[in-house]
């Protein structure tokens, strides 16, 4: 009986989980089929932050590989608005921690790791870089999206 219970159990959370699954949305097409390599390093100046580049120029609406480099001796969360939502996140690998909100990755101490997205549409906002012990003080870049010459 416990036995049959504890597998009506997994049954009923697998098919939540099917259902919940089956309810996002599919990313439309890419306007390229060119995936982009592009390095974001962070370091750090006094107990602040700095990500290179502080430009960060993108294709909107495309696939893009970010490899991302630390060589800060502390954690530091990178954030974009609306970018690294569950739907346009491709892939993480590496010292890279999605955070809970969202809202950004957690790069670990001296991390490395790749990210593939899916960018949003053509624009600017800014990006940022913080780190944990310094949250009132970010580093602050551009994120420029553009459309794909193509």
């Amino acid at each position: 009986m416990r036995y049959g219970l504890l597998g009506l159990s997994a049954l009923a959370v697998t098919s939540f989980a099917t259902g919940v699954v089956a309810q996002s949305k599919p990313l439309p097409p890419a306007s390229s089929d060119v995936m982009p390599p592009v390095e974001l390093t962070i370091r750090m100046e006094g107990d602040k932050p700095v990500c290179a580049p502080a430009e960060l120029k993108l294709p909107a609406n495309t696939n893009v590989e970010l490899h991302i480099v630390s060589q800060a001796a502390e954690p530091v969360t990178i954030t974009a608005p609306g970018q690294f939502e569950n739907a346009n996140v491709l892939h993480a690998d590496g010292d890279l921690v999605h955070v809970a909100s969202e809202k950004g990755y957690l790069v670990k101490q001296n991390g490395k790791g790749v990210l593939r997205i899916r960018t949003l549409k053509a624009g600017q906002e800014t990006y940022a870089c913080t780190s944990n012990r310094n949250q009132k003080a970010p580093f602050e870049g551009k994120l420029v999206l553009t459309d794909p010459a193509g």
